[in-house]
């Protein structure tokens, strides 16, 4: 954690998918990951920023992840799986929790962009065991009211945050 008078360092943790999903139901609109970026970065130093996706091996999501990474963020990729009965896989709830655990300790803010309500248990343990404050971003009427009560500020995602 940081004095008074260094910055602010802030991990960014970003659900890729329930962030496409539920900007694109409620907005029809894609998140502005650039603008995000800008806002937060006027707070603090963005120490870590990443972003968790499926890989499904096609130019769109290629592109994307490209600009993800131009911004600044380190795109980690799990298959995507298509099973026998028609559902599909790509969960990263584990890793993400696992990466937000291990980084904690060296930041003074964590920003979740997810509406995962599996996600307030996470928040819970890291503002207790190491005393960051937890931020979310989320599509307020697709986000979890758990995530919103552990978080310590809420930043409901508008159209000014949409393409």
């Amino acid at each position: 954690m940081s004095d008074s008078l260094d910055p602010k360092r802030i991990g960014i943790y970003v659900d890729v998918q329930n962030i496409y999903y539920t900007t694109r139901d409620t907005y029809n609109g894609q998140f502005n990951y650039r603008e995000f970026w800008r806002q937060v970065g006027e707070r603090g130093t963005i120490a870590i920023a990443k972003a968790y996706a499926t890989e499904r091996n096609s130019d769109p999501q290629h592109r994307f992840q490209s600009a993800l990474r131009h911004i600044g963020f380190e795109v980690k990729l799990r298959p995507f799986i298509q099973r026998a009965d028609g559902s599909a896989k790509g969960d990263w709830d584990v890793g993400l929790t696992i990466d937000v655990l291990e980084d904690s300790e060296n930041l003074d803010t964590v920003i979740l962009l997810s509406g995962d309500g599996d996600f307030d248990l996470l928040l819970s343990k890291v503002k207790s065991k190491y005393g960051v404050t937890a931020e979310v971003f989320g599509v307020p009427q697709l986000t979890s009211s758990a995530l919103i009560n552990e978080a310590d500020t809420f930043h409901p995602i508008t159209e000014r945050l949409i393409l």
